[in-house]
């Protein structure tokens, strides 16, 4: 008659067993640890990125309205700076706006700038010289930027890119705005993620005003 092998697993098996356990157990989880980061990172940078493409749309929408005179009998409003205060950092445009739900034409002056003390992006419309409440576009905003693309002879084609302070009397045909943003560092335990940068260009549609 055969005699059944009663041998028991061993104290030293039985504790490779568990450290082997233990060091799977151990990969497993850095790995979901680094894949839950990744997707963290991932998730604010393309957050970050939606935020500046949709604050950049807006005031995209804003310049190449500027100077915009429909020349409609019925209106009184005349425009005759399209775009005013310009500076590196900020600009105001003006165009003519006619609001169906009044059934009127308005002056629409909308201003940008960037805050300093809080980094935001801020739009502020005024509606025929009636300043309204300040609107918060973007937050985390580290740059703002504007340069300006001037008809330097006249000819009505764009000659150069300058800063505010080197206009002088060109005509502005064109304006780039860089806009920079960082994402919100909810986690201090991730890496530090990289700000975000969109250039965008934009013409004057209405060039037959002058600054």
């Amino acid at each position: 008659m055969k005699r059944l092998n009663r041998k028991g697993v061993t104290l030293i098996e039985l504790l490779v067993a568990l450290v082997i356990c233990g060091m799977v157990a151990a990969g497993i989880y850095q790995v979901f640890i680094a894949q839950s980061k990744a997707y963290t990172v991932q998730d604010q940078v393309t957050e970050v990125q939606q935020s500046v493409r949709s604050a950049m749309e807006i005031l995209l929408r804003d310049l190449r309205m500027a100077g915009y005179d429909s020349d409609n009998l019925l209106s009184t409003i005349a425009i005759t700076s399209p775009i005013a205060n310009l500076s590196d950092n900020s600009i105001t445009v003006n165009y003519e706006y006619y609001d169906r739900t009044l059934a009127q034409y308005q002056k629409h002056t909308v201003a940008y700038w960037r805050d300093g003390g809080s980094s935001r992006l801020i739009r502020q419309l005024t509606v025929n010289d009636v300043a309204g409440s300040q609107e918060t576009l973007l937050e985390n905003v580290e740059y703002l930027n504007f340069r300006y693309g001037v008809d330097e002879n006249e000819d009505g084609a764009l000659d150069n890119w300058v800063a505010a302070g080197s206009i002088g009397k060109s005509k502005v045909v064109a304006v780039r705005v860089t806009l920079t943003a960082r994402p919100v560092q909810i986690n201090p335990d991730l890496e530090k993620i990289s700000p975000r940068t969109l250039v965008s260009n934009v013409t004057l549609r209405n060039l037959c005003m002058v600054r």
